[in-house]
């Protein structure tokens, strides 16, 4: 078994992670060490302060960021998130899974985030409005159509990305829906969209099964993390007949071995909390990831496989609907222990993907039924899966390295057609 000597040795900073994935990626496919640099950091990163007034009538001055990492491919692309850890690192870090997310789905994006330091809880509805206005405000001229294209993350969602529109377009005076996607459907959102990262998710769980000779009827589940992500997830799995065994939120994590009744999980949600639900037995988060399951999705935030807790992770497949869940030291260890993980650049790539969708239909002012949305999606999931996996393979190595390795490729040789790199 790996041995760590301290676990002060295993980096939690997202940026340096990101990093280390780049170099070890490279280093196989044996890049040049001016591409490396070059993708190793964003080129360009904005930081804003802008004013807002609150209901009170005083002024408060708010924090944001906004990170382009690569636009060798086209537009950067990447959510908005209104958190109150928002820092720079993370939004970079953030920026540089969003390339190699858009690359390996072979999408025609560089990476981008976006952050405002804020807990949106602590806010009416009028001063989340006036704060998203304000963001936008303040990187308008960063951002657009054809420049870099923001969506919804953590603690944001549609009506905030409409007012977000809705304010580039007084500015630029013009509607422009073009450039944010994960709008309501009125103002050029696309169907499909509020499901798309749990079902982009689920289609690679479904390959996973397909490769172990196995089908989702009857496999176990834990999820970490009952967000929007989470939770569809949840509903799709068990629609297959896979029995969700644990599901948790910020307050509690939740077990029932006949499997939770989702119906009143998510009516449970609806209303304030998990904690109400009953039949079922109260754990620890820790314990939830830990738990003998077929299947984990972490759906929550960072680094919650760390190189403490990864050899006692049970379950076949980790699939990572959050971005950035398994450290690198974690990698090695669930590797070695013979875990399948689904990267999050791949495994979590169902929402970019048809935030693609959203924009090519707003360019065109064409827009796609739910099932052609869904179609198109199941079509680019299963073959990035499956290049990924055959990929892993030529190189006897992980799911991870190979996701990065197939997004490193198409990067740099659009980089070497610009004549940035040798």
């Amino acid at each position: 078994m790996l041995q760590y000597d301290t676990l002060q040795q295993e980096s939690l900073n997202p940026y340096e992670i990101v990093q280390e994935q780049i170099e070890k990626a490279a280093a196989l496919l044996n890049l040049s060490r001016e591409a490396v640099e070059i993708l190793k950091k964003p080129k360009r990163v904005l930081s804003v302060n802008f004013p807002v007034k609150m209901d009170d009538g005083s002024v408060r001055v708010f924090e944001g960021y906004r990170s382009q990492h690569i636009d060798a491919l086209g537009p950067t692309k990447g959510g908005i998130r209104f958190h109150p850890d928002v820092n720079l690192d993370e939004v970079k870090a953030l920026s540089m899974w969003m390339s190699f997310k858009c690359g390996v789905v072979e999408l025609p994006y560089g990476g981008g985030k976006g952050g405002v330091i804020c807990d949106p809880h602590t806010f009416s509805e009028g001063e989340l409005e006036r704060i998203s206005r304000g963001f936008m405000e303040a990187i308008s001229d960063f951002v657009g159509p054809n420049k870099d294209i923001p969506a919804p993350d953590v603690y944001t969602n549609a009506k905030i990305m409409g007012w977000m529109m809705d304010t580039y377009s007084r500015l630029k005076g013009e509607v422009s829906p073009g450039v944010i996607t994960g709008k309501p459907i009125i103002l050029g959102g696309s169907l499909g969209r509020n499901e798309a990262t749990a079902r982009g998710c689920v289609v690679t769980i479904i390959e996973a099964l397909k490769q172990k000779g196995k089908e989702p009827t009857n496999a176990t589940v834990a999820i970490q993390g009952f967000g929007n992500a989470g939770r569809i997830a949840a509903e799709l799995l068990h629609e297959l007949g896979a029995k969700i065994v644990a599901i948790s939120d910020s307050k509690v994590a939740l077990y029932a071995e006949e499997g939770i009744n989702l119906p009143k999980a998510i009516q449970a949600k609806d209303i304030g909390t998990l904690s109400e639900l009953e039949a079922v037995t109260k754990i620890n988060h820790a314990e939830l990831l830990e738990l003998d399951v077929d299947i984990l999705i972490p759906a929550a935030l960072e680094n919650v496989i760390t190189a403490e807790n990864a050899d006692r992770i049970k379950a076949e497949i980790i699939a990572e609907a959050a971005n950035g869940p398994t450290t690198p030291a974690a990698d090695l260890v669930l590797r070695e222990n013979g875990k399948l993980v689904i990267p999050d650049i791949l495994s979590n790539a169902g929402g970019v993907t048809v935030s693609y969708f959203e924009w090519v239909q707003n360019l065109m002012n064409y827009y796609w039924t739910e099932k052609e949305v869904n179609d198109r999606l199941n079509h680019v999931m299963v073959r990035s899966y499956h290049n990924v996996s055959r990929l892993a393979e030529q190189y006897q190595t992980d799911m991870r390295t190979a996701a990065y390795m197939l997004s490193l490729l198409r990067i740099t040789e659009a980089m070497k057609a610009r004549g940035w790199c040798n």
